[in-house]
C-alpha cells in the first residue's frame, strides 16, 4: 500500500513539473515583432527588443545555463567571477558555523529550562522579546561590533537558528512521562545521569524537529545577509547577477538554493527517524 502511494505520488510530481515546463515554455516563447531602432540601442538591450524574445528566459535557456555551471562550478576568475560551487561553499560554510554555535548553546539551555521551573519562568520574558525580531534587523549591529561581514552573516545565522532549537528541546524535555522520570528516582539515578540516559532519549525526536526548523531558517537567512554583507556567498552571486541583468543565472541560483536547502532538511529528517521509537 504504502509503495503503490509512493509510485502515484511520484507520477502526479513528474506531472505537475511537466505541466509546469511546459507553461513557462509557452510563457516565454518570442511572440513579439521585430522593431526597426537605433543600432546602439538595439545593441543595448539585446535579443529581448530586437527578436521579440521574451525578457523571461524559457526553460531551454535556463537549463543550458545551469549546465554550463555545473560542468566548472569551482573557477575562480576574480572577486566578481566565481563558479556557484565556491559561491555555495562559502555559503555553506557560513552556516554550518552559525548552526553548530546554536546547538552547542540552544540545546543546553533549553535542558535547563525544561528541567527547571524556576528558570523556565525566569528566561521565558527574554526570549518572548528576542525571538520575533527579525535576523536582519541584528546585521547592522553585527557590522558595526564585530567589524567583519563574515562573521557577521555567522552571528545572524547564531541567531536566527538559536530560538526553534531552545524552545523545541525545553518543549521536549518538559514533556518526558512522569512514569520514567519517578522510575530514574527510584533507582536514585544522579541527575546528570538522568538527563543523559532518561530524558535525552525520550526528547530526542522534538529536538531533531527543532534543529530541522532552524535548518531551513538558517539557510533562508544566509541569502539574505549574503545579499547586504557581498563579498561571497550565494546569495551575494543572486544579487551580483540580478546588477548584471542576467536573469536565467538569477533563475538557476533559485533553482540551487532550493535543492541545497532540500538536501539539507531531508538530512536532518532522516536524524530523526532514527531517533524516533515506537512507543
Amino acid at each position: 500500500m504504502t509503495r503503490s502511494l509512493t509510485l502515484r505520488a511520484a507520477l502526479v510530481s513528474i506531472l505537475i513539473f511537466a505541466a509546469f515546463i511546459m507553461a513557462w515554455h509557452l510563457a516565454t516563447r518570442g511572440t513579439g515583432t521585430v522593431q526597426q531602432m537605433d543600432p546602439e540601442y538595439a545593441k543595448l538591450m539585446g535579443a529581448t527588443a530586437t527578436q521579440g524574445k521574451s525578457a523571461m528566459p524559457g526553460p531551454l535557456d535556463v537549463g543550458s545555463k545551469l549546465w554550463e555551471h555545473l560542468r566548472r562550478p569551482f573557477y575562480d576568475n576574480g572577486p566578481n567571477d566565481k563558479g556557484v560551487g565556491i559561491q555555495l561553499a562559502f555559503s555553506i560554510a557560513r552556516v554550518a558555523l552559525g548552526y553548530l554555535l546554536a546547538v552547542l548553546v540552544a540545546i543546553p539551555i533549553g535542558f535547563l529550562i525544561g528541567m527547571s521551573p524556576l528558570m523556565s519562568r525566569a528566561l521565558d520574558p527574554f526570549i518572548q522579546v528576542l525571538k520575533p525580531i527579525s535576523p536582519l534587523a541584528w546585521m547592522p549591529l553585527a557590522l558595526y561590533t564585530i567589524k567583519d561581514s563574515g562573521l557577521s552573516a555567522i552571528f545572524v545565522i547564531f541567531i536566527c537558528s538559536l530560538w526553534p532549537m531552545m524552545i523545541n528541546t525545553a518543549f521536549g524535555v518538559a514533556s518526558v512521562r512522569k512514569e520514567w522520570l519517578n522510575v530514574a528516582r527510584t533507582l536514585e539515578v544522579g541527575t546528570l545521569r538522568r538527563a543523559f540516559t532518561v530524558i535525552l532519549p525520550a526528547a530526542a525526536p522534538t529536538i531533531v524537529t527543532g534543529m530541522r526548523i532552524s535548518i531551513g531558517i538558517a539557510w533562508l537567512v544566509i541569502v539574505a545577509a549574503e545579499m547586504l554583507v557581498g563579498g561571497t556567498g550565494i546569495g551575494y552571486f543572486v544579487w551580483n547577477e540580478w546588477n548584471n541583468l542576467s536573469i536565467t543565472n538569477v533563475i538557476n541560483a533559485i533553482l540551487l538554493i532550493g535543492l541545497v536547502g532540500m538536501v539539507l532538511d531531508q538530512i536532518l529528517a532522516f536524524a530523526g527517524r532514527m531517533v524516533t521509537f515506537p512507543e
